[in-house]
Formats: C-alpha cells, sequence, structure tokens
C-alpha cells in the first residue's frame, strides 16, 4: 500500500478516543497492508472480472477507509426525488412523545461518530458480484438517547424504519387472492436490539453530507449488521407491539438453509440480519523468480458482526493451513480487519490461494462444501471460503 493515496483521508476526525487511535493510523506510511513488499509486482487473479464503477476494487485497494468511486448503492425501489428542504423523520407509534423533527434539529443533537464496514447480504454470490462492501466512517446521531426521549411504552415490541422509497407490489401473485398496494421500503428491528447496539441516524460519511444514492439526506447505520437492515433515506419510524413482517424481511432477504438431523434435512428460513464472518484475499504480490522459483506474499481483509477477529489462516493448493499477520492499526469493533502473509516461494504455474477467518470464540469460515454453505438454497449470505487462483510466469 503505497502511502499518497492515504493521506486523501487523513482529514478525518472524530471525537471518539478509540475511533481516534485508529483514524490516526491512516497517516502513516503503509498503514493498510504493513508487511506488503513495496517492489513487489502485483499478480492478477485468474477468471475474474474486473470491478465495475462505484463498488470495491480489490487488487487497488489502498485505504482502509473506502474512497467514495468505490462505494456501492442498492436500491430496491429506486432512488426517490424528494425536497430535503422540506425532509422530517416522524417518529411515532407507541411513544408518550411523538416527534417530527427536521434535519436541521436532528443535526443539532448530540453527534457521535461510528467506524463500520457495510456488506451487501448477497456480496459473494458470484464472481461478478463480490465488490459490495465497504469501510466508512459515519456521523449522526445516537437512536436509544432519541427514542429514550420520546418515551417508549412498555408494550413497545419492534421498532419500524420506513424509507421514502416504494412501489406498487403484488401479494399472493396468481392466486384468487392476488392484491396490488403501494409498498414502503422497511425493515425493523426489536426494541431490545435498537437500544442496546450502537445505532446512528446518519447524515454523514467521512466528515461529508451523504450522497443521494447512499441514502441522503438521512440513514439508518446498525453496526454489525448487512447493508439491508441500513434503510436508507429513512423518514418514518414507528414503535409497534407486534413482530413487522415486509417484503424485505419476511418474503424477500430470506435465507432458506437445510439443517441435518440424522438422516433428515430439514429446511429453515430466516431474516437475513447479522453479518457472517468472512475474509477473501485481496491482493498477491510477487518478486522475480530466483533459483526456478516465486516469492510470494498475499494481502487481504476479513470482517464479521462485530466479533473480534481472533486470526486469519492462508493455504496454498492441498498444503497446510499457515497463520497470517493481522495489522495492528487501524482497528475498530464494527470494522475490517486487514491481514498479510508471505507465501514462501511457489513454483512457476498454476496455484489456488484461499482463507478463513477464525473468531475470538473458534468460529470458523465455512467452505463452500459446509452444510451451513452446501445446504443453502439462496444466494444471501454468502460468506464461504473464496479460493482465488493465480498463474506464476518463470
Amino acid at each position: 500500500m503505497t502511502s499518497p493515496k492515504i493521506t486523501r483521508r487523513d482529514t478525518l476526525k472524530t471525537g471518539s478516543a478509540a475511533i481516534a487511535i485508529a483514524l490516526a493510523e491512516m497517516s502513516m506510511p503503509d498503514f493498510a497492508f504493513p508487511g506488503q513488499d513495496k517492489l513487489g509486482d502485483l499478480v492478477p487473479f485468474l477468471n475474474m472480472p474486473r470491478a465495475r464503477p462505484q463498488m470495491l476494487d480489490w487488487e487497488t485497494l489502498d485505504s482502509w477507509i473506502t474512497p467514495q468511486d468505490q462505494v456501492f448503492g442498492v436500491s430496491h425501489y429506486g432512488v426517490p426525488k424528494f425536497d430535503p428542504k422540506t425532509f422530517k423523520l416522524q417518529i411515532s407509534g407507541l411513544v408518550d412523545r411523538p416527534q417530527a423533527l427536521t434535519l436541521e434539529q436532528i443535526q443539532g443533537l448530540p453527534k457521535k461518530d461510528q467506524l463500520m464496514t457495510l456488506e451487501c447480504s448477497g456480496n459473494g454470490a458470484s464472481k461478478g458480484f463480490m465488490s459490495a462492501i465497504y469501510n466508512s466512517k459515519w456521523t449522526g446521531t445516537p437512536l436509544a438517547s432519541l427514542l429514550k426521549s420520546c418515551g417508549i411504552k412498555p408494550q413497545a415490541k419492534e421498532v419500524v424504519f420506513f424509507g421514502v422509497d416504494q412501489r406498487e407490489e403484488t401479494i399472493r401473485k396468481g392466486t384468487p387472492r392476488e392484491r396490488k398496494f403501494n409498498s414502503q421500503f422497511a425493515r425493523s428491528l426489536s426494541v431490545d436490539d435498537a437500544m442496546s447496539l450502537p445505532l446512528l441516524l446518519a447524515y454523514q460519511r467521512n466528515g461529508k453530507p451523504l450522497e443521494l444514492r447512499n441514502g441522503a439526506p438521512l440513514r439508518l447505520i446498525v453496526p454489525g449488521w448487512y447493508g439491508i437492515a441500513n434503510v436508507k433515506w429513512l423518514t418514518r419510524i414507528e414503535l409497534r407491539n407486534r413482530r413487522f413482517v415486509g417484503r424485505f424481511m419476511g418474503r424477500d432477504y430470506v435465507t432458506l438453509r437445510g439443517e441435518r438431523h440424522g438422516q433428515r434435512i430439514d429446511y429453515v428460513e430466516t431474516s437475513v440480519s447479522q453479518m457472517n464472518l468472512k475474509s477473501i484475499i485481496a491482493r498477491v504480490t510477487r518478486r522475480p523468480t530466483t533459483g526456478g522459483v516465486v516469492p510470494v506474499k498475499a494481502y487481504g481483509a476479513a470482517w464479521n458482526n462485530g466479533t473480534a477477529i481472533g486470526k486469519v489462516e492462508v493455504k496454498v493448493g492441498e498444503g497446510k493451513w499457515v497463520e497470517a499477520t493481522l495489522d495492528k492499526q487501524p482497528r475498530a469493533k464494527y470494522s475490517w480487519t486487514f491481514f498479510s502473509i508471505d507465501l514462501g516461494n511457489l513454483k512457476p504455474g498454476k496455484h489456488t490461494l484461499v482463507s478463513r477467518a477464525i473468531d475470538v470464540n473458534g468460529r470458523v469460515q465455512p467452505s463452500a462444501k459446509d452444510d451451513e454453505i452446501a445446504l443453502k438454497k439462496t444466494y444471501w449470505e454468502a460468506y464461504q471460503q473464496w479460493p482465488r487462483e493465480i498463474e506464476l510466469k518463470a
């Protein structure tokens, strides 16, 4: 990693001591993969499409904080058109004091920064979709304190977040009970999750106002949860006394997975929520061939729902798993951790490299052959180990 591109992010500031330490490291030379050989040449991955615009480019990744031009955006009902000047956030339902806040009023509330890696739950489902992930510093106001000020009624069990974006939907298509209705994008969390997680009503990313495609003027930030839970264009928060089941919780973004019970496999559906443990080799470099072999190094990233990463291991071909070196800084609970490893001298020819992350609780990132991946029938939560193929020229 070279330092010139790193310095373009050194203007980020924060009020948190932990975040300040992490961001301060970003201005140091080679903060991103400190073990990288500056004289090494990049080895391209075989049979891999290049990253599309506004998606992360793993092979040129040089920053712990992702630049805006590599930030992905997903919208299910299109990017809405509305006047930010007339924006108001409605907080209603089972609260003692409903509120309608302008953006200016929200910006006047206590401010907090949150470092977080945000990943689409379908990221990694195919070779053409492996770059829907980015790391950011979000700025906004904590949700918990705002909800407390509204007075949460004891019977409130669910907090529903509505975006501005909407579209006509059809339910029970092709049946006598087929119905069309106007559906507003929405996701929900339990009151317990909403009050215990460091949720943020964010209006800035990396010290700048949000761009419209990323949820401006206001979006929900849910550290450790997949992107679908981080509602963009947030316009209404409603507290209810029962579970909310909308399209993007009960009919879409539902993972169907087989579970073995002796000789029987039962299929269970779960709503996409917390991010799973995952890692990927982002880059491989080499030195000139010496004595018939090629010195090779690899670099990558690991992330999950905020549980600390214990270690990352890398394997070449059918060889043994070898532990990589985790970057000590920058670090933040909900952000990715970069790693590097010296793979030694490899013979010219094709090689397959793969990484696996292991968290502090002993949880191991599964391979594609493990049941939790092999028996999964939907593409969401694609957190399997991802082999990378390279070819070393003599």
